[in-house]
């Protein structure tokens, strides 16, 4: 425990980096992937094309994405940009399908009922669709959560102030106890990252907890009612 108290401060700022550093990509991607999972749903040729292309860009390997951004972006080498866009690349190709999946799964019954009531395909998108697609995209998000955090050491390699910099910095010294500080320190982000999603979901999707009662949400129900009377 020596070299942790002894480097405390820096422990605290690569943490708290490694945090903001993780924070924007899965914030930003899960935005671009709803929106493309939408699309993906509308027929079999563009869900087909959507999943492909997604499923294509997280085969490119992390590091020479990193070193190649820079002359696309035309940002410096070690500009915390290349990070953030490289980690939202990979965090929007895991999402899609998940995205995908998750509107898909809204029988189409409910959809037909939305139709009828007089919702708009937006407002029926917004008020019935998301709101039942809900846990499978909370679920989804999970996954890009853990995996964002666990790239976002590469980025170390390039220079950019994360977790990652234990890792190397570490193996360079032949200093377990800072590998297993990172090490440590990164399951914990990403732990705690998790646990928020959870409460959030838990928050936004109160009916979820339910659901295992076969008890159906309050998007479900409003538009059963409607359709009822």
């Amino acid at each position: 425990m020596t070299w942790t108290l002894d480097n405390l401060d820096l422990v605290v700022e690569l943490t708290l980096s490694h945090i903001r550093l993780s924070v924007v990509p899965i914030v930003v991607s899960f935005l671009i992937a709803v929106p493309l999972g939408w699309v993906a749903n509308r027929n079999r040729n563009l869900r087909a094309i959507t999943i492909s292309a997604s499923s294509l860009l997280y085969t490119i390997p992390s590091l020479p994405l990193f070193v190649i951004l820079p002359y696309i972006l035309g940002t410096r080498v070690l500009s915390e940009i290349n990070v953030l866009v490289a980690l939202t690349i990979y965090g929007v190709a895991v999402m899609v399908r998940s995205a995908a999946d998750a509107l898909s799964s809204v029988d189409e019954p409910t959809r037909q009922a939305a139709t009828a009531m007089g919702y708009s395909a937006w407002s029926r998108f917004w008020t019935v669709e998301l709101p039942l697609a809900g846990p499978v995209l909370l679920a989804g998000l999970r996954v890009v959560s853990v995996s964002t955090i666990a790239l976002v050491s590469v980025g170390a390699i390039i220079g950019s102030r994360n977790l990652g910099y234990l890792f190397l910095n570490g193996r360079q010294r032949d200093n377990l106890e800072q590998i297993l500080v990172g090490i440590v320190a990164s399951i914990l982000i990403a732990l705690l990252f998790d646990l928020i999603l959870v409460m959030v979901g838990r928050i936004l999707m109160p009916w979820h907890k339910t659901s295992r009662a076969r008890t159906p949400s309050p998007a479900l129900n409003a538009v059963r009612m409607k359709v009822g009377s």
